[in-house]
This record gives C-alpha cells, sequence and structure tokens, in this order.
C-alpha cells in the first residue's frame, strides 16, 4: 500500500520535534487514554459480566446504570469530534485517521447480530474482556483466547481481500 505523501503540517510536526519524540508522545498518549479507559471500565462495572448481562436484560430485571455509561461515552466523544473540527491536526500527528464512512450492508448486520449474541452470552466485549484480564479470572483468559481465534478465523476466510474480492 502506497502512503501519501507528507503534508505542509507533517513537516511541520518533524520539523518542530525529532521522529522519535513524536513516536514517544504517541506510545505515552496511547497509555494514558488506554489507562482511563480501563480505570472507567472498572469504576462503572463494565468488568462485571452480571451485571452487563442485567443491562442487556431488558425483557427481565433489567439494569440501566450502564446506560450511563455509554451516555458518558457519547458526550465525550461528541464533544472531541467537534474539538477536532477545529484544529488543523492532532498534536502528536500529520493527520487525523478517521474512518470512512461506509453503508449499512448484510455484513455489518450479520457481524452486529454475532457480536451481539456474544455479548449477551458472555456478558463481556472486546474491551472491557481484555481490561478484565488483570482480574486474571479463568472464564475471562478463555473468551479472550476464543475471541481472537474468531478474528483470525475472520481475517483468513472472511476478510475483504485487496482488490475488494473476498475468498
Amino acid at each position: 500500500m502506497m502512503r501519501p505523501a507528507r503534508s505542509s503540517s507533517a513537516r511541520i510536526l518533524i520539523a518542530q520535534f525529532s521522529v522519535a519524540q513524536v513516536l514517544i508522545a504517541q506510545v505515552l498518549v496511547a497509555l494514558l487514554a488506554g489507562a482511563v479507559f480501563g480505570l472507567g471500565l472498572s469504576l462503572s462495572g463494565m468488568l462485571d459480566p452480571a451485571r452487563v448481562r442485567g443491562f442487556l436484560d431488558v425483557a427481565g430485571a433489567w439494569d440501566p446504570s450502564l446506560a450511563f455509561v455509554l451516555g458518558g461515552a457519547v458526550a465525550v466523544a461528541s464533544a472531541a469530534m467537534l474539538l477536532r473540527r477545529h484544529l488543523r491536526r492532532p498534536a502528536f500527528d500529520a493527520e487525523f485517521h478517521l474512518p470512512a464512512t461506509t453503508p449499512i450492508d448484510t455484513r455489518l448486520i450479520l457481524g452486529s447480530a454475532i457480536f451481539g449474541a456474544g455479548w449477551g452470552m458472555a456478558g463481556l466485549c472486546p474491551g472491557p474482556a481484555l481490561a478484565a484480564l488483570s482480574l486474571g479470572l479463568a472464564p475471562v483468559a478463555l473468551f479472550v483466547t476464543a475471541m481472537l481465534a474468531g478474528m483470525v478465523i475472520h481475517d483468513r476466510l472472511a476478510a475483504p481481500q485487496p482488490g475488494g474480492s473476498q475468498s
């Protein structure tokens, strides 16, 4: 895959800081963001599969408390996206790396259904599962192993191949 030529803001970024300094800053920001994310997951109860299942059980003993976690995430992300519109580039990169808008298609709907089934059965989704590894619980380790196996199977069998064809 060819990389686009560096923009003038990228040249300014590198002129102000060495490549090593930029990489160190990116790693430190990622570590800080991960620590904040993990702390938030722990504090909110998202690491407790029973609590997550209670949130997902809208037809039974529904526990709406995790809706505040979702609301908080949407509020923070919305504020960050509004701020991004006023910035020329991020602090430690030449450009923002945003996903392209994609249509709602069969793959998305099927993937969402499979994800939802796994989330409902296990009470864990990928982020909280990785954070819950810190608890040292065997069921969480098995879940993460199975999740990674599912990702590998997808990448080997179902992922779009370069050039747009699927195998």
